[in-house]
């Protein structure tokens, strides 16, 4: 505690000083490098396959399937098993995804088809992985060092976005597989370290008498429902993600819009990671502390607005840009929200809620994905991007009115949960 009996807050210097922080991170950054650099060339793959960008939004969709088919079973899972474990099986199952990659752009294929049910696969190992990896980031964390480790993960997270689609440029141009089997060593990287980790607390130990009910498995549902905060957050992401799809669309855009080539996509793609990953760093350094609730609405309004600009220019360095501020709004977005679901949520549903909120949230960048690729398809793609930049802002709109306990939001410390020593 600090002098003024509130609950001290630790810095990302403080924090990383644990071994086993860094450990978590390190894992992280290896894996999300990977699996960005394979999502950015597998877009591209099939896009100069087919031509059309309505088979980006069929691999959303393939990915998002799954993950939501799973939300009950794969929360479950991490909330009865051990979470390291369950992360590192479903590395594995992703793992195995690569190499199935590597194997079929072999053969120098014609068909997308394999390409979707692969898509369909990493979609059910990413279901158990991302509630099991979301979990453990407060069972490594310090007392008061939570916040600091939500930023620097989500600084993991977009510094991998960064380097793994401007690698992606290259190593496309040598040969898929080339780009797929990088994938492959890097998730097995980050299965080492992810084995590697020792846990700061143990979880909260779940009522013995807790059967494996639907309705213990929906648990993680009916906590959001009955917790208007979270329920107002993670809905506001999730029309933002659903609408401002457009990061999707980019290897369209890059060709009809912007006439650029394999490199330059690889970096318009690198520029949301450099935008978020510049954000995530100012964030680990200056914490954000007040104001948390109208920061939130106001980052995601800012979001909007760089999805119309994106959709409007011809120019790749407007575009450059306006993916760049986007993508640094949306990091106080995922910032923000990424600390208020584990401070508002006992340790015993953590796994739960966030399968929950991974499909809501994480998954639907693919149903997004979807969603985008369809109103392309069907209206152009200029229109369907500064259309989901004007949806977007039309959600904000609403939120900010509708949504008052969200809005009025001052500090995190406000948030703790009872069970919850972070």
């Amino acid at each position: 505690m600090s002098d003024s009996g509130e609950p001290t807050q630790l810095t990302a210097r403080d924090v990383l000083r644990y071994t086993n922080v860094r450990r978590m991170l390190g894992s992280s950054f290896a894996f999300h490098i990977g699996v960005s650099l394979q999502a950015a060339t597998l877009g591209k793959h099939i896009f100069d396959i087919t031509g059309r960008a309505i088979d980006i939004g069929w691999l959303g969709l393939a990915e998002f399937g799954p993950i939501a088919l799973l939300v009950l079973v794969s929360g479950s899972v991490a909330d009865r098993f051990n979470r390291k474990h369950v992360a590192a099986l479903a590395l594995a199952g992703e793992m195995l995804c690569a190499i199935a990659l590597v194997v079929y752009s072999l053969s120098e294929p014609k068909a997308v088809w394999p390409f979707f049910v692969i898509a369909v696969a990493f979609g059910i190992s990413r279901a158990f992985l991302s509630p099991a990896t979301r979990a453990m980031y407060p069972m490594v964390a310090p007392d008061g060092g939570l916040p600091p480790i939500i930023a620097m993960s989500s600084g993991v997270w977009t510094s991998a976005m960064i380097v793994g689609p401007a690698a992606s440029g290259f190593l496309y141009s040598a040969a898929p597989w080339v780009a797929y089997a990088t994938t492959t060593a890097l998730i097995f990287i980050g299965i080492i370290g992810i084995m590697r980790v020792q846990f700061e607390r143990e979880p909260v130990p779940r009522d013995p008498d807790e059967k494996a009910t639907l309705r213990s498995a929906m648990e993680g549902l009916f906590f959001i429902r009955r917790t208007p905060i979270l329920l107002a957050a993670i809905s506001l992401d999730l029309f933002a993600v659903l609408f401002g799809g457009a990061i999707a669309l980019l290897p369209a855009i890059a060709e009809e819009q912007l006439h650029v080539g394999d490199v330059a996509y690889g970096w318009l793609r690198a520029s949301a990671g450099i935008g978020a990953a510049a954000m995530a760093l100012f964030l680990s350094i200056k914490p954000l502390r007040r104001n948390v609730g109208k920061a939130l609405l106001i980052a995601v309004g800012i979001f909007g607005a760089g999805t119309i600009v994106l959709g409007a220019t011809h120019t790749y360095w407007i575009a450059f840009a306006a993916v760049l501020i986007l993508s640094a709004a949306d990091m106080v977005s995922v910032f923000i929200r990424g600390s208020i679901v584990p401070l508002v949520t006992p340790d015993s549903k953590r796994g739960r809620v966030s399968a929950v909120e991974n499909v809501f949230i994480g998954a639907t960048n693919e149903l997004g994905a979807f969603e985008s690729g369809a109103a392309s398809q069907a209206f152009g793609t200029p229109a369907a991007v500064i259309g989901g930049g004007v949806a977007t802002l039309g959600v904000v709109a609403i939120w900010w009115f509708g949504f008052k306990p969200l809005r009025d939001i001052d500090r995190f410390s406000d948030l703790d949960a009872p069970e919850n020593p972070v």
